[in-house]
């Protein structure tokens, strides 16, 4: 809340020179009213005093004269009789022996020696008395000058600040009245015209400080959705309750198809961004040449600002047609009956925007029950609970969301804009809760009603895909570039589909042109991630500048390490020893009982319990690669364990891999002439353990970013496989490891405990 202090001095009520303060006061109250004078009356005061001169001044000195008289004859007045040598009293308390005279010179002297103490305790202690502006004729003329040069200016201007003025004073302490009551102070207080209560519209919002209420953020907040595809643009992302941050602005602000209020980010900011992309890349560092001195770019400027001011010209008209298109396009949330409550509406929607969620709710509640035939109050209400439930981090408040978003858009009189913006956020929340039959369903809906609208057909086939039904999503996808054959979004989705279905070749030009569109949703590490294998799996080196295109946009920590799930700040190098792990126990007890691990890994690769799966990531080139999973995202799988019991209870001991949320212990085959392609692991939160079991003498090789090594029966290699890794198998033999993943050594317990299983 916004404090303010008043600023003024107290006086205390006892003083011992109250009574001559109150006479200064006296005779500067009396100057000050002689100076309010109308404009005759001041230019006749003025040629009196140059006509009399100083009359004035000799009749304000007889006056202080006749004061000081007064004032010596009760000073002498209270003087105590004494008794003279011969017995006659006197009223002097000092003198002559004779007494005498009543009003001798030492009596003067003392009664002026007062008053001067007096006049300067005021002055000084007080300073209330200002002896020159009283009795100075000149500065008494230069007032008098001074208000008639102020009074030539524009009366009517004067006017209006006063009246502005005194409407804010009046409008602060009614904050937190209705809209009623606001509307009804402004009418009695004005009593102008509309056209200025239109120029003081703005003062009526708060200056009040708003309070940013943004949700308990855990380490999951800083890593993507473990889904097969990336979301749309914001669409799991839930409403942040304090993103408007200047009240002020309201009415400038635009609402998006979400409801949501946005700005236009600053460009500062995205210059800013940019600059850290590119500078975060040790090769790009390396590539860059060296900063040139200060002086150079100073001196290049202004040229670009001379050859180049057409261009300018250019931006700026269309940056602003950009804007007047987006104003355009602001949605029309309101019909005919919502428009004769728009004030109370406002005034709820005001509470929402500064983050007071709760009364926010309360208010739109109120409309609800007042007005149950209103769209818009029903609409604010599922808005408020939504943010209520981020606040409050409650499934339950959200549900209650989904169904007033429900509501809102089954009234008979909501507007096209209205039922789009409550139908695609009901959407967007029912996958967040991970309700993606209901998800689709609304979305089906709305390409019903909205045919023509290609993002909803895009919002459509995510859906699709989400479920995991990639068949319905490229016939959709389809249908998007029959009539928008450059929509970006279409494209990269498409093109994802083609890879997922093994067709390389066909799945590049639909990548690229996506991510060259640079349309909303397409700037995502995953289509980065497949252009770019899906290049290196046809031999086009072109692969690395997506990798780096992808770095420099802050989806990849590297070119090497292109994970998608990540935990910021953690050790990164593709190769580790033991005892930079930590589990140094861990790695002593694999080596120590390798043959027994290595038996029942070969029973279990028996004809007769065969229980080895083929690889099903699509990561082969050639070849026959099998695993028989013993843990997976932190739990046992099935009944594996009854084929490989000794090792089972052998890692029961060590939580650091059997807990690993985010990877798997199992046992690998490959046999010979088999070719991984290149690939990444999809988190950097783990460290991958590779204990060779049965290995050829020659032929099968790992290769980590530029280093290649080979496998040992009865060690342990460790590299983090959020690196790119190659593997070859060219023995004449089977190949046969034990894979253990283990947690990043630098996370913490309770980053452990939070993170989304992978």
């Amino acid at each position: 809340m916004q404090r303010y202090s008043r600023y003024g001095a107290s006086y205390s009520s006892s003083s011992s020179s109250a009574a001559p303060v109150e006479e200064i006061h006296a005779e500067e109250e009396e100057v000050v009213e002689e100076v309010v004078y109308s404009e005759e009356e001041e230019e006749t005061l003025i040629e009196q005093q140059e006509k009399t001169g100083g009359v004035e001044e000799e009749e304000d000195v007889s006056r202080l004269q006749e004061e000081v008289q007064s004032v010596v004859q009760e000073a002498e007045g209270r003087t105590t009789p004494v008794e003279s040598k011969n017995g006659k009293r006197t009223e002097g308390g000092g003198g002559d022996a004779g007494g005498g005279p009543k009003f001798s010179m030492f009596t003067w002297f003392v009664v002026l020696a007062l008053l001067g103490v007096w006049s300067s305790v005021a002055v000084v202690y007080f300073d209330i008395v200002d002896y020159d502006s009283v009795i100075d004729d000149k500065k008494f003329k230069d007032r008098v000058l001074r208000r008639d040069r102020l009074r030539k200016e524009d009366r009517t201007e004067v006017k209006k600040r006063a009246k502005n003025k005194g409407l804010k004073e009046a409008a602060r302490p009614n904050l937190g009245d209705s809209p009623e009551d606001r509307t009804v102070l402004k009418t009695k207080e004005t009593g102008e015209p509309e056209p200025e209560q239109q120029d003081v519209k703005p003062t009526e919002t708060p200056t009040e400080e708003t309070t940013s209420v943004s949700g308990s953020q855990d380490v999951e907040s800083e890593i993507q959705a473990a889904v097969p595809l990336p979301p749309l643009e914001d669409s799991f992302v839930p409403d942040e309750p304090g993103d408007s941050k200047h009240p002020s602005e309201d009415e400038t602000m635009a609402i998006d198809t979400t409801g949501v209020l946005v700005e236009e980010p600053p460009a500062e900011q995205s210059d800013v961004e940019s600059e850290k992309y590119l500078t975060s890349s040790k090769l790009t560092q390396e590539a860059e040449p060296e900063p040139e001195p200060e002086p150079e770019p100073q001196t290049e400027k202004p040229k670009e600002a001379e050859t180049d001011p057409e261009a300018e010209a250019a931006e700026k008209q269309s940056e602003e047609k950009l804007r007047e298109k987006a104003k355009k396009k602001k949605p029309k949330l309101l019909n005919k009956f919502d428009k004769t409550i728009k004030a109370e509406i406002d005034a709820a929607e005001k509470l929402r925007k500064k983050g007071k969620v709760d009364e926010a709710l309360k208010a739109f509640e109120a409309l609800v029950q007042l007005y149950p035939e209103s769209p818009r109050a029903r609409y604010g209400k599922a808005q408020a609970e939504d943010d209520l439930a981020e606040k409050m981090r409650s499934n339950d408040m959200l549900h209650r969301a989904i169904n007033s978003y429900r509501e809102a858009a089954e009234l008979p009189d909501a507007t096209a804009d209205l039922l789009r913006a409550a139908l695609k956020r009901r959407a967007e929340r029912q996958q967040f809760l991970g309700r993606m039959r209901g998800s689709l369903v609304t979305l089906e809906r709305l390409v019903q009603i909205f045919p023509e609208d290609i993002s909803l057909k895009n919002d459509l086939g995510v859906a699709h895909l989400l479920l995991g039904d990639n068949k319905s999503a490229k016939k959709v996808y389809e249908e998007v570039l029959a009539v928008a054959p450059s929509n970006g979004f279409a494209k990269v989705h498409y093109g994802f589909i083609l890879k997922s279905e093994n067709k390389i070749a066909e799945s590049i030009p639909y990548l690229k042109e996506g991510l060259e569109s640079g349309e909303p949703g397409t700037d995502d590490g995953r289509f980065y991630f497949h252009l770019g294998d899906a290049l290196q799996r046809v031999g086009d080196n072109s692969a690395y500048h997506w990798y780096e295109l992808g770095h420099k946009h802050g989806h990849f920590a590297s070119v090497w390490q292109r994970s998608l799930y990540n935990v910021d700040g953690l050790k990164a190098q593709p190769w580790w020893t033991p005892k930079d792990t930590g589990y140094t126990d861990l790695v002593k007890m694999l080596e120590r009982n390798w043959k027994t691990i290595r038996d029942e890994a070969l029973a279990v690769m028996d004809q007769s319990t065969g229980r080895f799966v083929p690889e099903e990531e699509n990561l082969r080139e050639k070849g026959e690669w099998g695993q028989y999973t013993l843990w997976q995202q932190g739990r046992k799988v099935g009944n594996s364990c009854q084929g490989a019991p000794k090792t089972c209870s052998l890692l029961e001991r060590f939580p650091e891999a059997t807990g690993c949320k985010r990877g798997q212990i199992k046992f690998s085959v490959m046999h010979p002439g088999t070719h991984v392609w290149p690939h990444t692991g999809p988190t950097n939160c783990r460290l991958r353990m590779h204990l060779g079991l049965v290995i050829p003498k020659q032929g099968c090789r790992i290769r980590c970013t530029d280093q290649t090594r080979e496998w040992e029966e009865g060690k342990v290699l460790i590299f983090d496989d959020s690196f790119e890794h190659e593997v070859w198998q060219e023995a004449d033999s089977f190949r046969l490891i034990f894979i253990v993943d283990v947690w990043h050594p630098e996370l913490t317990q309770y980053q452990r405990q939070t993170l989304s299983p992978i």
